[in-house]
């Protein structure tokens, strides 16, 4: 463990799991932009893992660490077993979803249903534990549909905290299961931080995260003084370059910050590389950093061509290169 992160909690400050977003190739994105920032797997489901492929679900890239499993499930046996998988893969920590509420979730009767199973989670993290070495957290929501009680995710908190789980990190908003979209459920339910201030209040020896709506450091900083950590969702995708300043302002390590261009340089060579080890085709991994120039002048020309269909059958260095003088055309202030 380095000096840095024995001072601080691993939880301190991470980017939060999202489907279809924060694979792999967005993982190694995002850490060659922060040195200590946690980062979390899209939720994994343990049907994937019983019947798809073990390799295309939990391969990830060393320069990932520290790096942690998101798992989707409810049966205890099959958590065990996909924690287990996890910790043998390399994972730094195993993380039970009990916070999605999409249709497809509800259906597998997993993510925020778990909310109304408190002996359930209990059972499975405590099946967790008993093979793993490795933190086993929960990410959960502060109440499901119109329970807005404080004491329903108190109880809940304090009845999975039983079989051993020492962190939560809490989406303080409510998972509306009826009648709402997983989009809609990240923005109609109100955010109400103050429960999960409550929750660390209640539970000092526990570890409680925030996450939910937050966007600009200055709402990270006020979050910390009340919580032990903050998770990052969409703004660490849309606005990647915050994250550059996340090293100096949270974890004490003010290091040298690269520039856009050898992060993208540093993607290029990436993108060549995993073309050469699996034929994984450049806009696969492009497509992850977007936002690198977001707010940036010639960033819209930018994006235009990495984003760009009738590119794909060239090399990315040539992308890379059309890319650059698309990014100086747009900088070039008119004159008056």
């Amino acid at each position: 463990m380095s000096e840095i992160s024995s001072r601080f909690s691993p939880w301190r400050l991470s980017v939060a799991p999202m489907m279809d977003w924060t694979d792999r190739h967005c993982r190694f994105f995002h850490r060659l932009l922060t040195r200590h920032t946690l980062l979390y797997t899209e939720m994994v489901t343990t049907g994937a893992l019983t019947h798809g492929s073990v390799q295309r679900h939990l391969r990830f890239n060393a320069e990932e660490h520290p790096v942690a499993l998101q798992l989707g499930g409810s049966e205890a046996v099959d958590l065990a077993m996909a924690a287990k998988l996890g910790q043998e893969w390399g994972y730094d920590e195993i993380n039970l979803n009990c916070g999605c509420p999409s249709d497809r979730v509800q259906r597998g009767a997993f993510g925020a249903c778990l909310m109304n199973e408190p002996r359930t989670v209990a059972e499975a993290v405590r099946a967790m534990r008993d093979v793993v070495d490795i933190p086993v957290t929960v990410k959960h929501r502060i109440g499901i549909d119109r329970i807005e009680s404080y004491d329903f995710v108190r109880d809940f908190v304090g009845a999975v905290s039983e079989a051993g789980c020492e962190v939560f990190i809490v989406h303080a908003r409510n998972a509306w299961l009826d009648g709402l979209s997983p989009k809609e459920n990240r923005e109609i339910p109100p955010l109400r931080y103050e429960l999960a201030y409550r929750l660390k209040a209640d539970f000092p020896q526990l570890t409680i995260a925030v996450n939910g709506g937050i966007k600009t450091n200055q709402e990270i900083a006020s979050h910390l003084r009340h919580a032990d950590g903050v998770m990052i969702g969409r703004e660490a995708y849309y606005n990647p370059w915050l994250l550059t300043t996340w090293d100096a302002d949270f974890f004490d390590d003010p290091h040298p910050i690269p520039t856009r261009e050898a992060v993208e340089e540093a993607m290029v060579a990436y993108m060549e590389r995993a073309h050469a080890e699996d034929g994984c085709p450049w806009y696969a991994i492009a497509r992850h950093m977007l936002g690198l120039y977001h707010g940036q002048r010639g960033g819209r020309l930018w994006r235009q061509v990495w984003s760009n269909h009738k590119l794909k059958p060239l090399p990315p260095r040539e992308v890379w290169r059309q890319a650059r003088e698309a990014l100086a055309r747009g900088s070039v202030v008119p004159a008056d």
